[in-house]
């Protein structure tokens, strides 16, 4: 009888569960065009003018979200005057990812590549933020002559302490994993989504509409959510295979993160990437969490059209790294 009993509790769940998905998929549709690159589809939205001469701005979000999450505080606001491509990462948003296991920062590189070529991009700025700093590094060691310019924000570059989290090792898991995706993760993720959003912006609150606004419940979507779990627990062998490699880097890199940053410490990968890349600015804000592209908005798009004229006429001599202990701004919030 109990056997019986959890049976029907699991068909039941994973009945809603489909509901869940049809239901969130409704509501946060595709907006882009979706492109078929090596292992899947990469969803990308493409604004502003596209102009010959223009240098189009990437903007790729971190993890347990998709490119919504760069689009409110940025994108709209960067295509006022520039051409911006937001891109689902592999596995994320409405992006496809054939081999959930196949995670790498160097593959998500490879595959954004290969979308921009199709696109007819072959030059950019880059706007990563969080974990999707790995994958910026990465874009700029394999492909530097793709990468005009580099924006990290609050960037994961290196090794750290501790894990990812139990659930996301069980997600990764055989069996375990693919049941509780189907299960249980999205009754229980709606509950959790809006207090999980809060405290990735914490110190500072959480904008009233952020969690509709950037469709940040797909990622409770089986796949999705499963996808987003290989990225986190491969990610620390990953920027340990990298690290070594930073000093390669080449283009003009800004890396801007707050000092108040909980999920991501400014000491262990802004500080010690900045301080690797030879052509790197840091920018530290004081008692800024982990959401610097929504809390600095204008600050964050300065430096990057900081990086937008001088990488049309790029020369071969570049300035020193610069470390800078910023000071707030008007319009930074506290």
């Amino acid at each position: 009888m109990i056997a019986i009993g959890v049976f029907a509790t699991l068909a039941v769940l994973a009945l809603a569960t489909q509901a869940g998905v049809a239901w969130l998929q409704a509501r946060f549709p595709a907006r882009g065009e979706l492109i078929t690159v090596t292992g899947g589809a990469l969803h990308v939205v493409d604004l502003g003018p596209r102009g010959l001469a223009e240098l189009p701005i990437v903007l790729i979000h971190g993890a347990s979200s998709n490119l919504g999450a760069m689009r409110a505080p940025l994108g709209d606001q960067l295509a006022q005057q520039h051409r911006v491509l937001l891109i689902d990462r592999p596995g994320h948003g409405w992006s496809r990812r054939d081999d959930l296991a196949d995670s790498s920062p160097a593959m998500q590189a490879r595959a954004i590549a290969e979308a921009l070529d199709r696109l007819g991009v072959p030059r950019a700025v880059f706007v990563v933020h969080s974990m999707a700093g790995a994958l910026g590094a990465r874009m700029a060691l394999d492909q530097p002559d793709r990468v005009a310019g580099l924006v990290m924000l609050a960037p994961v570059t290196h090794p750290w302490r501790g894990g990812v989290g139990t659930y996301n090792q069980l997600m990764t898991t055989p069996l375990v994993g693919p049941l509780l995706a189907s299960t249980i993760t999205l009754p229980l993720g709606l509950l959790l989504t809006e207090p999980g959003a809060r405290a990735v912006f914490s110190p500072q609150t959480i904008p009233s509409d952020y969690v509709d606004a950037s469709a940040t419940p797909l990622l409770l979507r089986p796949r999705a959510f499963r996808a987003n779990s290989w990225d986190l627990t491969t990610l620390k062998d990953a920027v340990q295979e990298q690290v070594w490699r930073y000093p390669q880097i080449a283009a003009p890199t800004v890396v801007i993160h707050g000092d108040a940053d909980k999920i991501v410490s400014v000491d262990i990968h802004s500080r010690a990437f900045a301080a690797a890349v030879p052509h790197s600015k840091l920018i530290v804000l004081p008692g800024v969490g982990h959401m610097v592209q929504n809390v600095a908005t204008d600050l964050v798009q300065r430096e990057i059209e900081g990086l937008i004229e001088p990488a049309r006429h790029a020369t071969a001599s570049r300035g020193p790294l610069v470390s800078i202990d910023h000071q707030p701004r008007q319009g930074v919030a506290q």
